[in-house]
């Protein structure tokens, strides 16, 4: 059963963002900025931390690949499928983007709009959650002697055995709820004029990854139409496959080993 969203949640279904939301989603991008940072450190303070990190997201980053390879293919939804795993929900590191996003908070909160910086938000405590869990999901692989070369039968147990039932099915919200903001982003026509303006300008000051996260996922849902085919199969398949990790089915949907060679 799907957790009911938190209280401030429900506060986005108003449709004006005024001042108090556009300071709110401000200080929500500034402490999931905090937490993202801390967890990375401590994700890389060793060779070989960050190594078995890189390891479970590469291995992640080829379920998602194999789960949506049908939206991948497809002509209407590839470019939003593969945001969502690259720029989104897969292996990148994101440590530059909020890097530049920390530095030029002030500027951010004083020219984008309430829509544009709750965007960035839920993508930045998408990336500090996402952090969390796989800290606990390479401790359990470890543990299991599994983290060296990981199966589908090995990733299974080692989600079971972290629990955290409530903070993946806040994972799964979030993702839902960034591409509902971004469907939102597309409505706007001086978004879309801006971000083409703001491309040179942004690698100049040293916004790069920043500027393409905000035009890829803009560009993506502008070229797909109406999302809501595209939204309803990631939350079915990443339900199922939840639900199912959780109940112990022996093969998973679509959850299988990683391919070598």
């Amino acid at each position: 059963m799907p957790l009911n969203p938190p209280a401030w949640r429900c506060r986005v279904d108003n449709a004006a963002m005024g001042r108090e939301d556009k300071e709110f989603w401000v200080a929500q991008l500034r402490h999931h900025l905090g937490r993202a940072k801390a967890l990375r450190g401590a994700a890389g303070a060793e060779p070989e931390d960050a190594a078995d990190r890189l390891r479970l997201r590469a291995w992640q980053a080829d379920r998602l690949a194999a789960t949506y390879r049908d939206l991948l293919d497809s002509g209407r939804y590839h470019d939003a499928a593969r945001f969502f795993l690259t720029d989104l929900y897969g292996p990148k590191d994101f440590s530059e983007r909020d890097h530049e996003v920390e530095r030029i908070l002030p500027t951010l909160s004083a020219t984008l709009p309430a829509s544009g910086i709750r965007t960035i938000a839920l993508a930045i405590e998408v990336d500090a959650l996402s952090e969390e869990l796989d800290a606990a999901m390479v401790a359990e692989l470890r543990r299991a002697h599994a983290i060296s070369e990981i199966t589908g039968k090995a990733y299974a147990e080692a989600y079971r055995r972290c629990g955290r039932r409530e903070h993946r099915e806040l994972q799964l919200r979030l993702i839902g709820e960034i591409g509902e903001a971004l469907a939102a982003l597309v409505r706007k026509p001086l978004i879309h004029a801006a971000l083409r303006v703001m491309r040179a300008p942004a690698r100049l000051a040293g916004l790069a990854e920043l500027h393409a996260f905000l035009e890829h996922g803009y560009n993506a849902f502008h070229r797909m139409g109406d999302p809501g085919e595209f939204l309803a199969a990631i939350t079915t398949r990443e339900e199922t496959i939840l639900r199912q990790l959780f109940d112990g089915v022996a093969r998973p949907y679509d959850i299988a080993p990683r391919q070598s060679g």
